[in-house]
């Protein structure tokens, strides 16, 4: 068996995002005379060599497959696009190896996705991705987005719910081509990776482009989001965003989004009070509730409108998260205390988009995909494939 490097196994378990002593744990390591903590710190230290077992919990504890631990030693850390390098200082550690997890397994889905395609000749090359530069003004970047969804802002505010509006949009976006999921951990509520983390991302293929929205962040967040990503994926720039607002990238993006949701002419003829924050949270409330949209954008929009400061719109902003978390325990209550409920087959297409899920299936029929790959892409055991299709 060839010799493991204990400094790919020490760095396998940090960009996992896992303590010393939470991947013993999680190993199953220890006994009588060592602490689980020292067991793996021995193996790491070079003290102690790994068996095969042990190589194998740790394919699935540290979320990589078992040739990584054979390297000769750890790889660089290669860069993901702008958003991608680094997350804000006050990020901690832990997030940042369940991100990089969570990217590495939609990197994996969408090649297998543009595999499937090529296999099929299907494989086409989308003329919208990296049709449009930074320099352009907003308004015309906005009318081709418009234009290339058939998007219709009355459309989607006629909605009846935020979901409603969100699948609108979202089905919009899928007909161009570029794939939307639905994706906040991996696999579990265990591993949830807060909205504060990432709110979404984009993979900028030519052929397959995915964007990836944080299902942990506020529903009227999530159709912002889309088509935050979708600029992105406009631009030909793959990188994830959540909050880094200061970078150009992301102001630009967030212009775009916010004037395709809320049009500057529209603000305009609104006039919120914003002598008291109490009144200004209200009146942005309804705003936001009425267009199908987060409170936190409209805030935004001020902002950028130069209609409030920016302490007021710092200040709005963590009152909004005040009051999303608020939120977001009640619904956790009322989900646990409600009988029934969407079966988990309906929750996971849900969770992929109807785009994935039918060519998974169209290329399953054919013969193109095997049903390893096919769970793979869907993030299901093989023999649940067939479920998951079923009925699309």
């Amino acid at each position: 068996m060839p010799s493991v490097n204990p400094d790919v196994l020490r760095w396998a378990r940090e960009t996992a995002g896992l303590s010393l002593d939470d991947a013993a744990k999680g190993l199953q390591l220890g006994g009588a005379r060592l602490s689980p903590a020292d067991a793996l710190g021995r193996i790491e230290g070079g003290e102690a060599a790994p068996s095969r077992s042990l190589l194998l919990r740790m394919t699935k504890t540290y979320r990589r497959p078992l040739l990584t631990f054979y390297l000769a030693k750890p790889p660089e850390r290669g860069e993901r696009g702008e958003d991608f390098r680094t997350l804000p200082e006050d990020r901690v550690e832990e997030s940042a190896g369940k991100l990089d997890a969570l990217v590495r397994d939609v990197f994996v889905r969408q090649r297998l996705v543009k595999e499937a395609l090529e296999d099929a000749e299907e494989a086409v090359a989308l003329p919208f991705v990296g049709s449009i530069q930074m320099d352009q003004p907003v308004e015309g970047v906005c009318r081709s987005l418009r234009k290339a969804l058939d998007f219709e802002l009355d459309q989607f505010r006629k909605k009846r719910t935020i979901e409603d509006a969100f699948r609108y949009l979202r089905n919009q976006v899928e007909l161009t081509g570029v794939f939307v999921l639905l994706i906040g951990n991996l696999g579990s509520h265990h591993s949830n990776v807060s909205a504060e983390v990432f709110r979404g991302f984009a993979l900028a293929d030519k052929v397959s482009p995915f964007i990836v929205v944080n299902d942990q962040d506020a529903k009227s967040a999530w159709s912002f989001t889309l088509l935050h990503e979708l600029v992105h994926i406009w631009l030909g720039q793959t990188g994830i965003s959540g909050g880094a607002f200061e970078k150009h990238i992301e102001k630009f993006c967030n212009d775009v989004a916010s004037e395709l949701l809320v049009p500057q002419a529209e603000l305009a003829e609104w006039n919120p009070r914003v002598q008291r924050i109490e009144d200004l949270v209200a009146d942005i409330s309804e705003f936001g509730d009425t267009r199908k949209v987060s409170r936190s954008m409209v805030a935004y929009r001020l902002y950028k409108a130069g209609r409030i400061t920016k302490v007021t719109w710092e200040t709005l902003t963590g009152r909004f998260r005040e009051l999303w978390l608020q939120e977001k325990t009640s619904i956790k209550q009322a989900a646990a205390e409600a009988e029934g409920g969407p079966s988990y087959y309906m929750v996971r297409r849900h969770r992929l988009g109807s785009a994935l899920v039918k060519i998974v299936k169209r290329t399953l029929d054919e013969g193109v995909l095997t049903p390893t790959k096919a769970g793979r892409i869907l993030g299901v055991r093989p023999n649940n494939v067939a479920l998951l299709v079923d009925g699309v």
